[in-house]
């Protein structure tokens, strides 16, 4: 039992290795602001086109850059919710009778 709790904590710590190298962006304005983050939810880079930014007001700017990361923040949740799904339905297939012991099955 103690085998599949460790491997159940070594996918968790390949899912989120994995998820630190996706990459998910998130955008406004039509592009000029963009947004990239992991999926793990890190926020890796804000690019705001140079143009753009001298002719926006500050609380313009602060707004799309709320969209832009919120959009980011929602790929990077699916994918992260679509890995742990993964690995759960894995674990669990790999646990056998384990159910037995909680007197189902």
């Amino acid at each position: 039992m103690f085998d599949k709790l460790f491997q159940a904590q070594q996918k968790a710590q390949e899912i989120k290795a994995r998820l630190d190298n996706i990459s998910v962006y998130g955008e406004a304005e039509g592009g000029k602001i963009k947004v990239v983050a992991t999926a793990n939810k890190e926020i890796k880079e804000i690019a705001i086109d140079p143009i753009y930014m001298e002719n926006v007001d500050r609380e313009q700017l602060e707004e799309l850059l709320v969209v832009a990361l919120n959009k980011a923040l929602v790929q990077a949740e699916q994918i992260s919710q679509g890995e742990m799904q993964a690995a759960t339905q894995d674990v669990l297939g790999n646990l056998g009778g384990l159910g037995d012991l909680f007197g189902k099955g």
